[in-house]
């Protein structure tokens, strides 16, 4: 199943997707692309796996998305290093342990480059106080590979073995920013290729000034790394769990001036036109910032309409893009008021045909 996935086989894939970006975007007078490419081996820092039970065995299975066959996963190529590790040693710990193996189906693993692990395991049962008591035990076991901490989810149970988190650490132009990245929440995948999103962005808005509006704010991802080129960040986040994140990410990294509003794009639009009041503003002036510069990282479908109309209303537009084939449709009503000025490759996810895009647009 992974035969494919190979250091040798690395820059023909990159090279296919510049490629593919070439011809997709062939109608956008676009500059040459700034390219980030990603370490060949172990550069994702989540994974999730089916767990298989057969007989007095279990292991872990993926299913092929196209035929839905199933295949046993010993390893993840993939994967970080420490989720490697990790995977073996689970299994390996809970075989015999009917507390922690019976009706298990799904493990989750979420890893940091700073060395922490969160691992989620989920049930078909319900969890009762035996199996926390042996999840405590696990952890001690599992912790000769790395700080790690263990959730167990069942029908409306969720039970944390000391935190449901992980706190990360990324290396964005010789400085260090901190990020909680909890459980179930979404966190960039690709921790390396991430640090070069921050930097690509932080170099483009060097002296920006004003101030910065964020979209899609998650946990501070980008507003965290790019405060310095802003007199103040707005970032707007519907997540309540990202934005307390976000919150405490801001505070650990020493920053003042950042602020996080929990509401859509299309309910910022309709304060900003004054359209709507909203008590979650109350402490916000919306007329006292400068709308010079927008930050928006949007799920896969893109932009709506609405929300088209209202980064256009911005001088600088950053768009960070998880889906090429989206991107290029807000583009072609983008470029009639603004101009494409850098635009950006960077190979979160290897060996497959998705990759992420970044476009930095000026009002023309």
């Amino acid at each position: 199943m992974f035969s494919h996935i190979h250091p040798d086989n690395y820059d023909a894939q990159l090279s296919k997707k510049q490629q593919d970006m070439a011809k997709l975007f062939s109608d956008f007078n676009l500059p040459a692309p700034d390219l980030y490419p990603s370490v060949p081996l172990n550069y994702r820092q989540r994974a999730e796996f089916r767990v298989w039970h057969e007989g007095d065995d279990l292991y872990y299975i993926m299913f092929d998305s196209k035929t839905k066959e199933k295949f046993r996963v010993d390893d993840f190529p993939v994967a970080s290093e420490l989720i490697n590790n990790a995977m073996k040693a689970l299994l390996a710990t809970i075989k015999d342990q009917r507390e922690l193996r019976f009706k298990l189906f799904q493990v989750d693993f979420l890893s940091t480059l700073s060395g922490e692990l969160l691992i989620s395991m989920l049930y078909h049962k319900p969890l009762e106080d035996n199996w926390q008591i042996e999840a405590e035990k696990l952890k001690v076991q599992l912790s000769t590979i790395a700080p790690v901490d263990i959730i167990g989810r069942a029908k409306k149970q969720k039970i944390i073995v000391d935190k449901d988190y992980v706190m990360e650490s990324l290396d964005v132009g010789g400085k260090t920013y901190v990020y909680q990245q909890v459980e179930n929440s979404f966190t960039q995948p690709n921790a390396g290729v991430n640090e070069q999103m921050l930097l690509w962005a932080q170099q483009a808005t060097q002296n920006a000034g004003g101030d910065l509006i964020e979209l899609y704010c998650g946990n501070g991802n980008f507003s965290i790394a790019l405060a310095e080129n802003f007199e103040r960040v707005l970032g707007t986040e519907i997540s309540k769990t990202s934005v307390r994140s976000a919150q405490i990410n801001i505070s650990k990294n020493g920053i003042d001036n950042i602020d996080i509003v929990r509401m859509s794009s299309e309910e910022f639009s309709q304060a900003m036109n004054g359209e709507r009041k909203f008590r979650r503003l109350e402490d916000f002036d919306l007329t006292t910032y400068n709308y010079d510069t927008v930050l928006v990282d949007p799920p896969r479908a893109g932009l709506d309409r609405d929300s088209v109309e209202l980064v256009r209303r911005f001088n600088k537009i950053i768009y960070i893009s998880c889906n090429p084939e989206t991107l290029k449709d807000n583009l072609a009503l983008l470029v009639e008021t603004h101009q494409i000025d850098k635009f950006a490759l960077f190979d979160q996810f290897p060996y497959t045909d998705h990759i992420e895009t970044g476009v930095i647009l000026t009002r023309k």
